[in-house]
């Protein structure tokens, strides 16, 4: 599990890449109690207020919210404002109202979260509750575009070799910040001219198309989110500014970033990549296999190694020695041969030049 603390705090290990974070709004006692709820299911940052909620969103994904109604209880009255601001501009991101037991009187708070677009309440005065908000949490993630692509993909390649889908999982799986087919390729402990050799040799599009259409399915599923500049989720996918991002989008769909904006969600433009990418070549890319053997630079370098091994540890015999030693020995004085000796001295001597007065 991996928890944040509003000051910025790192108390343990970092979730696997696939897990996405739970931000909350709790008391200090509720949240000792939804870490332990939490562990080996999701991650939770934990915040002070709802403001600072808002401004981690616009910078960084999420699965849901949660929000405690004790923790809404106590908040100022404008804080109703603020939670309204962040279910209108955060859509596709789930908050979730937490009912822990030690609230006064929770009935008017709900109805006001209701009010303002708070769909989901769990109730852990009941020990069921904790097993409910895992399980509903665990749905959200497993809802989300990387799992719906990972799964699409294995659905239309039942055959794919282990090595494709590890491929395509991996396409999904790493972070949104690996851009480059070296760092791909680093990921995946192959060198790059290898990696890309793997797809031309069975007609394959290159590698770097597929990262490139991955990481515009997730791009689109966050652009779904109103409150989502495309600015800011160029930053999330680590694009050197806007500019490159609609570069990129302009590179491989032939439109602006604002069109694909309007034009793709998530998942149509997981359905735009498939039809690109797998249906074309499904024939040749359950073939797949970037793992296979080693590059031949590597094999050749390990037998060059191996060589050397060997003639090192090998005994030196006279015939050896001999044909090793270089003729004539170092250090000894050399003679030109004769004929040469001969040549130079036939040779006139070269005219002197005047000097000048």
């Amino acid at each position: 599990m991996h928890t944040e603390r509003s000051e910025g705090t790192q108390e343990s290990q970092p979730s696997p890449p696939f897990t996405h974070h739970v931000y909350t709004l709790l008391t200090p006692g509720e949240q000792e109690r939804v870490d332990a709820a939490a562990r080996g299911c999701f991650a939770t940052i934990h915040r002070d207020s709802l403001d600072q909620v808002l401004a981690d969103l616009r910078s960084r994904s999420a699965t849901a919210i949660l929000l405690s109604v004790a923790r809404i209880q106590q908040g100022p009255p404008q804080q109703a404002a603020t939670m309204a601001r962040v279910v209108r501009e955060f859509p596709r991101i789930p908050a979730v109202a937490l009912l822990t037991g030690v609230e006064s009187k929770p009935t008017q708070t709900l109805f006001t979260m209701g009010q303002q677009g708070v769909r989901a309440l769990v109730d852990v005065r009941d020990p069921t509750g904790w097993r409910d908000l895992r399980a509903l949490l665990v749905r959200q993630e497993t809802g989300a575009i990387e799992a719906e692509a990972m799964r699409q993909l294995r659905e239309l390649l039942p055959n794919a070799r282990p090595e494709c889908l590890r491929f395509l999982d991996t396409l999904f799986l790493v972070s949104p910040r690996l851009t480059t087919i070296r760092q791909l390729a680093g990921r995946l402990h192959l060198h790059p001219t290898t990696f890309m050799s793997r797809f031309t040799r069975l007609g394959l599009p290159t590698p770097k198309r597929y990262l490139a259409y991955a990481r515009l399915v997730r791009a689109a599923s966050r652009l779904e989110n109103p409150g989502a500049s495309i600015t800011q989720v160029a930053f999330q996918l680590d694009f050197s500014s806007p500019q490159s991002f609609s570069r990129h989008v302009q590179s491989v769909l032939g439109m602006s970033a604002a069109t694909f904006r309007r034009r793709y969600t998530g998942h149509s433009m997981l359905r735009e990549m498939i039809t690109e990418l797998v249906l074309p070549y499904r024939d040749a890319l359950p073939l797949l296999d970037p793992f296979s053997s080693q590059p031949q630079w590597m094999v050749a370098a390990v037998s060059s190694r191996e060589g050397r091994t060997n003639r090192q540890h090998q005994p030196v015999t006279p015939m050896a020695r001999s044909q090793a030693e270089p003729w004539p020995p170092r250090g000894a004085a050399t003679a030109l041969p004769v004929t040469a000796r001969r040549r130079r001295a036939s040779r006139p001597p070269r005219p002197s030049l005047p000097r000048a007065a």
